[in-house]
């Protein structure tokens, strides 16, 4: 049979080295939690999958998110110099 798609552009995970995929799931989850309880999305769409729009916004980078780990790392770099 044929062979399937590794990355369907709809469902893809960024491609960041300093993201990891449980982050962008974790992040995802959490929005999706947010429109299903009533917060508008940040996208027009035509799903009515809280998962889908929230996945789409996470990829693109439209959901805001702290990182404690990233920002220590960021803050020690930047007190080094």
């Amino acid at each position: 049979m044929s062979e399937f798609p590794t990355r369907n552009a709809h469902h893809a995970i960024p491609d960041d080295t300093e993201s990891s995929t449980y982050r962008y799931i974790i992040v995802a989850a959490k929005r999706a939690r947010q429109i299903q309880s009533g917060a508008r999305s940040f996208l027009p769409t035509t799903s009515k999958k809280a998962t889908v729009t929230a996945l789409e916004e996470v990829r693109r980078g439209l959901v805001q998110y702290e990182d404690p780990i990233r920002d220590a790392a960021l803050a020690a770099r930047g007190s080094k110099g």
